[in-house]
Parts: structure tokens; C-alpha cells; sequence
């Protein structure tokens, strides 16, 4: 079941030359929304500085949908797919928050880095147990 990762607000600034979210503000929210994910499963900023972790997108596509204005409220929904030995994949969905009509998605394989070594390294234990207890993928 998806959780939610994000709410945001559309602001003025945000748009492109035809008035409609630029593709900056979809990708910062489901970047923000990434963030949320991956602490939900026990992998938040203060575990990855102490643990010299890291995530790291090695793939992403984006599907848009319908168009978000300014002033639209934003939510990002989120679920863990898939799990491998060192890569999540993961999907964002984001909604207008006030009639919940679908605007984009994104899916993410993201592989676990130790960032000393700059190499993947397995996921921990613990972040498989918390994936298949919230996403019931494992």
C-alpha cells in the first residue's frame, strides 16, 4: 500500500513559458518525496551519515499526465516495487490534491552505496524487513 511521501503547493515561480509546472517542479517534489521514502524503510539522513550510505538513482521515468497550475495543491504517493540484493525500485504517484486526478508518475531504481568506497553494497537487514512489512515486497 503507498504511503505518502509529499505535499507541496505550486507556486508562480515554478511554471514553464506556458504557465504549467516546468518539468523542475516534478522532479524536485518526487526527489523530495524519494527522501520521505527511503526513511519510512529505516534509511533516513542521519542513518546514511553515520553508516557512510548513500542512494543513488541509476534509473528514472517520468509520465505526465495532466498539467498542474499555480495555486494547485500537490500530493506524491509512494510504494516500493521491487527489492534486489542492492537496488530498490520505487514509484512516486502525484495527485491534485483537491479532486485526486492523477498528474505524473515516476518509477526509480535506486541502487545503496557505500559512499567511502563509491560502490553498491547490499541493503542492510533491517531496511528488507521494513520493506516488506509496509510494501509487502521482498
Amino acid at each position: 500500500m503507498p504511503i505518502e511521501t509529499a505535499r507541496l503547493t505550486v507556486y508562480p515561480h515554478q511554471l514553464d513559458h506556458m504557465g504549467h509546472l516546468n518539468v523542475a517542479g516534478y522532479v524536485g517534489a518526487f526527489d523530495n518525496a524519494t527522501w520521505h521514502l527511503f526513511a519510512a524503510v529505516g534509511m533516513g539522513p542521519t542513518w546514511l551519515r553515520e553508516n557512510a550510505r548513500g542512494m543513488a538513482a541509476v534509473e528514472q521515468t517520468l509520465r505526465y499526465t495532466r498539467e498542474a497550475l499555480a495555486g494547485d495543491l500537490l500530493r506524491v504517493t509512494s510504494t516500493v516495487l521491487a527489492i534486489s540484493n542492492r537496488t530498490l525500485r520505487f514509484r512516486h504517484v502525484m495527485v491534485n490534491a483537491e479532486d485526486g486526478g492523477e498528474l505524473a508518475t515516476c518509477e526509480i531504481v535506486a541502487a545503496h552505496l557505500d559512499t567511502a568506497r563509491r560502490v553498491a553494497v547490499p541493503l542492510p537487514e533491517a531496511v528488507r524487513a521494513a520493506v516488506k512489512e509496509r510494501f509487502g515486497v521482498g
